[in-house]
C-alpha cells in the first residue's frame, strides 16, 4: 500500500545540537533531494547503491547559495522503515539550517508529514503491526529502564504473537461452528460443541493471563501517583527530599508549612513514582492553607498508593483518624517516623485499622528506614519473580478490547450451555475475532488510526 506522495519532516529536536536530520520517505525522495544536493564525489543519488552515505552540500537551486554541509543516507524500498525509498539529510543542528532545508525540501516537491505518519507508513505497508507501532511512542517517551524493556519486547512482536495466537484459534473455532450451521451433519463430520467450548475455555484463560499483567504495565508506562499523606509536621516534606536525595520542599519545625502540592518523579528499581507533597490535614481558619487542604483531598481521589505518614512520638490523634476514614479504600503503605525518639504510638493499634497494610518505621533524621520503604514501595505494587522478557499489556486500547473479547467469549459459551443455537455462538465468536482484530490492526478504523498516530511527533 505505497502511498503516492512524498513525505518531509524534521526528525530531531529543534535546538541548538551537534546534528539535526531532515528525512523524507516516498518514491519521488531521491529525486527531491538531487534536486538539492551538490555531493562531492559528482554521483547522482539515483544512482548510488542503497545504505550508503554521501558527504556534500545543500544548495539552493535559485540562487545556488549553499545552505549547510551535510551526509546523505540513501535507503531503497522495500528494506527501510517505512518500505518506501527513504532519505535522511544530516545537517548540523541549528534551528536555521535544518528549516531550511526543511522549506527547500517542500519547494522541490515534498509535502509536510503529519504527526507519526512515517510509523503509519510502516503499518499501512505491511512491515509492523499496531501493536508494534504503538510500542515506537512507547520507547519514546519511556521513563525508566524497565518501560524501555516493556516497550521493546512489544516493538520485537512478542505480543503480537501472543494475540496473532488467540486470533488464530478464534478463527479456527467460528470456521468450525460455521460449518455445523451451514452443512447437515449427513453431509459432513461435524464438531461437538462441547469441544468448541473447552477450547474458548483455554483461550480465556490464555486472555486472563494476560490482562492479570495490564496493571503493572500500567505503572511502567504511566508511572504510579504516591501522595504523601498525614497531619502537619509528621515529616512528608522532609520524606520527599529523602527519597528526591534533594531539597525539593521547605522543611521547618512550624506546622502547616507546605500550603501548596508538589509533585516530582523517582525510580525505584526501574519503577516510576510520581510523588506528591500534600498539605497535612487538619482543621484551619487561614485560608492559603484551607486550599491547600482541599488540593491534598484531590490528590488522594488521583493517588494509586498512598504513604500515610504518623508521629511515632505521639500516640494515634483524632486527625490520624480522621485522615484514616479518607483511605481506607486506597492501597496503603503506613510508615511511622521519629523512631529515633521514644516510640508513644502502639503498633497494635494500627492493626487494628490496617491489619492487612504494610507498615515501615523509619527516621528521616537519622536516615533510617529509607531503603526498607522503598523495597516496600516496590513490593505493593509490583509482583516479584517475573521475567524480564514477559509480555506485557501496557496500553490502555489493548487492555480495553481485551476484555471485550473476553466478554464475547464468555457469552458464546454461556450460549453453549444453554444448549442456544450455533448461530448465537458463531456470531460472539466473530465478535470476539473483530475485537481481537482491532488490537494488532486488522479490522481497526481510519479514524482510530488517525487518534492512535496523531500521539507521535511529526518526524517519526
Amino acid at each position: 500500500m505505497m502511498e503516492e506522495d512524498t513525505i518531509v519532516a524534521i526528525s530531531t529536536p529543534l535546538g541548538e545540537s551537534g546534528i539535526g536530520i531532515v528525512r523524507l520517505s516516498g518514491k519521488n525522495s531521491l529525486n527531491i533531494v538531487e534536486k538539492i544536493f551538490k555531493p562531492k564525489s559528482k554521483k547522482k543519488l539515483s544512482e548510488v547503491p542503497t545504505f550508503s552515505a554521501h558527504f556534500g552540500y545543500i544548495v539552493n537551486p535559485v540562487d545556488n547559495l549553499t545552505v549547510d554541509e551535510v551526509i546523505v543516507v540513501v535507503m531503497r524500498a522495500p528494506k527501510t522503515y517505512t518500505r518506501e525509498d527513504i532519505v535522511e539529510i544530516n545537517c548540523h543542528g541549528g534551528i536555521v539550517p535544518l528549516r531550511k532545508i526543511l522549506e527547500l525540501c517542500i519547494l522541490n516537491g515534498a509535502r509536510l508529514a503529519e504527526p507519526g505518519e512515517f510509523t503509519k507508513r510502516a503499518f499501512l505497508n505491511g512491515r509492523i503491526d499496531l501493536i508494534q507501532a504503538e510500542a515506537v511512542i512507547d520507547i519514546i517517551k519511556a521513563k525508566t529502564e524497565k518501560s524501555l524493556k516493556a516497550s521493546i519486547n512489544q516493538l520485537k512482536g512478542r505480543l503480537s504473537e501472543e494475540i496473532n495466537d488467540i486470533n488464530n484459534k478464534l478463527r479456527n473455532l467460528c470456521a468450525l461452528v460455521e460449518a455445523n450451521i451451514e452443512f447437515p451433519e449427513e453431509e459432513i463430520e461435524t464438531t461437538n460443541m462441547e469441544d468448541i467450548k473447552s477450547s474458548l475455555e483455554d483461550i480465556l484463560k490464555k486472555i486472563d493471563k494476560l490482562l492479570e499483567t495490564s496493571y503493572e504495565g500500567k505503572i511502567l508506562r504511566e508511572g504510579i501517583k504516591t501522595a504523601i499523606i498525614g497531619k502537619p509536621n509528621v515529616g512528608k516534606s522532609s520524606l520527599l527530599n529523602e527519597l528526591l536525595e534533594e531539597e525539593r520542599a521547605i522543611v521547618t519545625h512550624i506546622p502547616g508549612t507546605t500550603r501548596d502540592i508538589i509533585e516530582e518523579s523517582i525510580n525505584i528499581e526501574g519503577i516510576p513514582f510520581i510523588l506528591i507533597d500534600t498539605a497535612g490535614i487538619r482543621k484551619s481558619d487561614d485560608f492559603v492553607e484551607k486550599r491547600g487542604i482541599e488540593k491534598t483531598f484531590d490528590s488522594l481521589e488521583k493517588a494509586d498508593l498512598i504513604l500515610f505518614m504518623l508521629d511515632g512520638s505521639v500516640s494515634l490523634s483524632n486527625e490520624d483518624y480522621s485522615i484514616v476514614d479518607k483511605i481506607k479504600d486506597k492501597r496503603v503503605i503506613v510508615v511511622i517516623n521519629k523512631i529515633d525518639l521514644p516510640l508513644e504510638i502502639k503498633e497494635e493499634d494500627i492493626k487494628k485499622i490496617f491489619p492487612k497494610e504494610k507498615i515501615n518505621k523509619i527516621s528521616i533524621l537519622k536516615k533510617i528506614g529509607i531503603e526498607d520503604l522503598k523495597k516496600s514501595m516496590i513490593d505493593v505494587v509490583l509482583k516479584r519473580g517475573k521475567k524480564e522478557e514477559e509480555v506485557l499489556i501496557t496500553n490502555v486500547r489493548h487492555k480495553v478490547l481485551l476484555q471485550s473479547a473476553k466478554d464475547s467469549i464468555k457469552s458464546a459459551i454461556d450460549s453453549i450451555n444453554s444448549k442456544m443455537s450455533e448461530e448465537f455462538v458463531a456470531v460472539d465468536i466473530r465478535a470476539a475475532l473483530d475485537f481481537i482484530g482491532e488490537i494488532v490492526g486488522k479490522t481497526t478504523t481510519a479514524d482510530i488510526l488517525n487518534t492512535i498516530f496523531s500521539q507521535f511527533c511529526i518526524g517519526k
